[in-house]
């Protein structure tokens, strides 16, 4: 059985590793160019998502609502990634 303590390790391990794809691809293509105030903003994002995941995880017992919950945080990341990517709403804080 995995504890809660494992559980929140392996949470913000993920987060960090979705962090490390960008930095390994930088050193094998130049298409990827982050600066490092967009490891910053990634960062930051992706630790904010894991702390959400995990307290949606300790705190709220039916699955059925835990899936909703994670989904919903999970939608909220993808959108706001891509908006400071691409700019999908043409926002001021929109990329590209």
């Amino acid at each position: 059985m995995i504890t809660q303590k494992q559980r929140s390790i392996a949470i913000y391990a993920i987060a960090s590793a979705i962090l490390a794809i960008p930095l390994i691809g930088m050193q094998f293509t130049n298409e990827i160019n982050w600066s490092g105030f967009d490891f910053l903003i990634a960062g930051v994002l992706l630790i904010i998502t894991a702390f959400g995941i995990n307290t949606i995880l300790n705190n709220v017992k039916l699955d059925s609502k835990r899936f909703l919950y994670i989904a919903i945080v999970l939608i909220v990341l993808i959108l706001i990634w891509a908006e400071l990517a691409v700019g999908i709403f043409g926002s001021p804080f929109a990329g590209s």
